[in-house]
């Protein structure tokens, strides 16, 4: 997937990095084109928050790098996510 990906296509790419969890993804309308993302376990607990601005999150290496970080400090945290890999 070498494409610049649109904001849509990195949200469905977000959403599943991190399964069993939930992942809300949004950007503001009025912003600055950054993307929010949390984690959220199912009893609306925030496990953790990022924010990707619109150069990563439309370059599929870059969104790459900072799904499988924000991973991988979840699973430091003890937390357990199902196995994922970049759609290509």
């Amino acid at each position: 997937m070498n494409a610049p990906l649109r904001i849509n296509e990195a949200l469905l790419i977000a959403d599943r990095a991190f399964k069993p969890f939930q992942c809300v993804a949004w950007a503001q309308q009025d912003g600055n084109g950054e993307l929010s993302l949390t984690v959220i376990d199912r009893t609306d607990t925030r496990l953790r928050r990022t924010k990707i601005p619109c150069s990563a999150y439309s370059d599929p290496a870059q969104l790459e790098h900072l799904l499988e970080q924000a991973r991988a400090e979840l699973s430091q945290e003890g937390y357990t996510l199902q196995s994922w890999s970049m759609p290509h």
